[in-house]
């Protein structure tokens, strides 16, 4: 049986600014425990981004002391993309990469996310060493061999050429109006760079960060601001990230969204390389599950993760997956998920056929899908709950069959996710509510 992770979530770690973990002491605490499983294991250099939030500074501070206090040489990045510390810590062969961030959460959140050498999230048994060296007592290596910092000047460039170096279209992207919201997040001064240089014309919002503003009434997780730029600029596309950059939404011409699914579906069914099989997850629409099929590509089901869906890649050496969510992985380009690169590869795809971006999603038809969040005290096991078990058993024999049901703890935020899919949204609607109710007076 595998050892429970104390303090490690899904994603590394993650809590409101001054709670758990996310504190200047604690951080400073694992920056030396996370040095001295470096050193145990011969490694000497750590890199260290960041989103805009305004914690960013606090906790980066704190992490570079307790490196320092290891033993270890830290780089650091300033604000930047979380699938850009990936990229870097390959590029500069640092031993390990670190992303101060909370993703698409609201600015009172942060957290500290890991990569391996490779750019890879780093493994179970890592988090655990980390883990074990976190309850020892702190103790500062002698002054002779104290880590050192230094800051990477070109970082942005850097990754700016290698975005761009993903697209492959026989054309450029002149005459073409693009709409970027970057969430004012870690986007925000890369890619109107990475869009702009490779010939479209850009317009973008999302580009004024204040430390307090990411993620708010923006990005890839509140849509609104960027359907509207993209009619009133008549744009022929609208891309969103969130506050990291690993995660892509898009729009098209008329304002219709164009979901994590959709794009997988997109990369998939117009690739240029025989495609086996791709991954998606428990809450990827039938629809995607459908299309797929009728192309003959393989599609298989992990739980809600892209560690998971990344595992799964691995395991089937297959080069697509993604999360409704926005969460896509092309393991051809680069080695974790990425916003900019994702949305380049579409990009890639319309400018070779053609096409609309909405004529490229239409062969997929998704299936009606409602999803509720609802915010609980603390984390629950939902599985132990009888009421609830019934509940969805309910649910899914008034469907006949014609219908799925989800209900899970997100594993990042004290939330319950409540999802319903089926052929009419009269159903899903009415299924969704019955749940709903369900969930706040077993849970709430």
């Amino acid at each position: 049986m595998s050892q429970e992770k104390k303090y490690f979530g899904t994603d590394g770690i993650r809590n409101h600014v001054g709670k758990g973990l996310i504190c200047p002491d604690s951080i400073l605490k694992l920056g030396w425990a996370t040095g001295k499983v470096m050193r145990d294991h011969g490694e000497k250099t750590v890199m260290i981004g960041k989103d805009t939030r305004i914690s960013g500074y606090m906790f980066e501070s704190a992490l570079e002391a307790g490196f320092i206090a290891a033993g270890v040489d830290v780089l650091l990045l300033g604000p930047m993309p979380t699938p850009a510390v990936a990229y870097l810590t390959r590029t500069f062969h640092a031993d390990t990469g670190i992303v101060i961030s909370a993703s698409h959460n609201p600015h009172y959140d942060n957290g500290i996310k890991f990569f391996s050498s490779q750019g890879q999230k780093v493994s179970d048994q890592v988090e655990l060493e980390v883990e074990s060296a976190f309850d020892l007592p702190l103790e500062t290596v002698g002054s002779d061999a104290l880590g050192r910092a230094k800051r990477i000047d070109d970082a942005a460039g850097r990754y700016t050429e290698f975005c761009k170096s993903t697209y492959e279209a026989s054309c450029k992207l002149d005459g073409v109006k693009v709409v970027l919201d970057c969430a004012n997040g870690a986007t925000y001064h890369i890619a109107p760079a990475v869009f702009e240089e490779l010939g479209a014309e850009v317009v973008s919002i999302g580009t004024n960060p204040d430390g307090i503003n990411i993620n708010l009434n923006c990005g890839a997780t509140d849509l609104d601001a960027l359907k509207q730029k993209v009619l009133s600029e008549s744009a022929h596309v609208g891309i969103a990230f969130d506050g990291d950059g690993d995660r892509v939404m898009m729009v098209d011409h008329t304002g219709e969204v164009i979901d994590g699914d959709q794009i997988l579906y997109i990369l998939a069914a117009h690739s240029d390389k025989p495609v086996e099989g791709v991954v998606g997850t428990l809450m990827s629409n039938l629809g995607l599950e459908i299309a797929l099929k009728e192309l003959g590509i393989e599609f298989i089901r992990t739980k809600v993760g892209d560690r998971y869906v990344m595992e799964a890649l691995r395991q089937k050496g297959w080069q697509y997956g993604a999360e409704g969510s926005g969460h896509v992985l092309c393991l051809d380009k680069t080695s974790t998920g990425d916003g900019i690169v994702a949305a380049l590869q579409v990009m890639s795809i319309m400018m070779n056929t053609g096409k609309s971006l909405q004529a490229l999603a239409s062969g997929m038809q998704k299936m009606p899908q409602v999803l509720k969040n609802i915010r609980v005290k603390e984390k629950v096991d939902l599985g132990t709950n009888k009421v609830l078990q019934n509940a969805i058993a309910d649910s899914e024999m008034r469907m006949a069959g014609k219908g799925r049901v989800l209900i899970r703890a997100s594993g990042t935020e004290p939330l319950i996710r409540v999802m319903v899919e089926g052929q009419h949204m009269n159903m899903v609607e009415t299924e969704v509510e019955t749940l709903v109710k369900v969930v706040q007076t077993e849970f709430s």
